[in-house]
């Protein structure tokens, strides 16, 4: 079946499971207990937060124009209408875990407020979860305890128990994060080596005059990385964010050019990809210490 189905309601994605909803706005599945009827979509858009566990490759994850870093053990989030596709799908019944919330469930409660804290839920390519041992049976354990919960009568403590479940699950995932963050460190250090080239090729070129400054976000689709993937491995491999890098690189470029005594600051602004002139003199003095005209007289 090709196109993309959207599922709205927790309800809509169970049914078409074979799967009893227990509460309208949660669900945990074991997809070995599935039963699902009909062809399924290539595609998939989810009007709610979901975390997929396979134990099994059942096909190939797309998400945009790359594929997943996803094999066996490994956890995908996705955010709220992100839409992701499964190619070259193998014929046989699926096995793992699905943990989906609706945002409805965590409104107005801490967990609703940190959710922007979560940034792997906007991580796409090569940024899957890959889980020790270890670490898969603490996430079937939290999904375990969701599942107690849902098979309890609903009463006044359900929705905080519930929800204090899963921000616990989710802190567990900055944790591996980090510890994956660690381990692939020679993965990480060929990424910050593209990252360095990268900007010194766009202020060496063209490119600011004609698109402006670089962006994260432009740096990010040049590695292939998302942007808040790339600003996470930064700042736990250097301590500082993709921004401070780009505009640590933005001041070499700038002091190489005071010494082409010919141009003036302004002009430099521009061939920099500022639009204001004032906007890289405040930048400049913010950090170096010094106006771009005293750092010329300086030196």
């Amino acid at each position: 079946m090709e196109g993309i189905c959207k599922f709205n309601t927790i309800d809509e994605y169970n049914k078409i499971m074979g799967v009893e909803t227990l509460h309208p706005l949660v669900t945990i599945i074991d997809f070995s207990k599935t039963s699902h009827n009909g062809d399924y979509p290539e595609g998939h858009s989810f009007g709610y937060y979901s975390v997929f566990l396979k134990d099994m490759k059942c096909g190939d994850m797309k998400y945009g124009r790359n594929y997943y870093d996803y094999q066996e053990g490994t956890l995908v989030f996705l955010a709220p209408d992100q839409v992701v596709k499964i190619e070259n799908r193998l014929p046989h019944q699926p096995k793992g875990w699905a943990l989906m919330f609706h945002p409805d469930l965590i409104r107005g409660t801490s967990l609703g407020r940190m959710m922007k804290d979560y940034t792997f839920f906007s991580y796409d390519v090569f940024e899957a979860l890959h889980l020790s041992e270890q670490e898969r049976q603490v996430v079937l354990e939290c999904f375990g305890n969701i599942a107690s919960e849902l098979n309890h009568s609903i009463d006044k403590h359900s929705q905080r128990l519930i929800v204090s479940n899963i921000e616990l699950f989710l802190n567990y995932c900055v944790r591996f994060y980090d510890r994956q963050f660690i381990i692939r460190k020679h993965v990480n250090s060929d990424i910050l080596s593209r990252f360095e080239e990268l900007l010194t090729n766009y202020f060496n070129s063209e490119l600011p005059q004609k698109k402006g400054l670089p962006t994260v976000k432009y740096c990010a689709d040049n590695l292939h990385l998302s942007a808040n993937y790339l600003g996470d491995l930064l700042k736990k491999e250097t301590g500082k964010s993709a921004q401070e890098h780009i505009q640590l690189r933005l001041i070499e470029a700038a002091k190489e050019k005071m010494f082409e005594k010919d141009k003036s600051v302004s002009q430099i602004a521009y061939e920099l990809g500022f639009e204001y002139p004032q906007y890289f003199s405040r930048l400049f003095k913010k950090r170096v210490g010094m106006s771009p005209n005293e750092y010329r007289t300086m030196n």
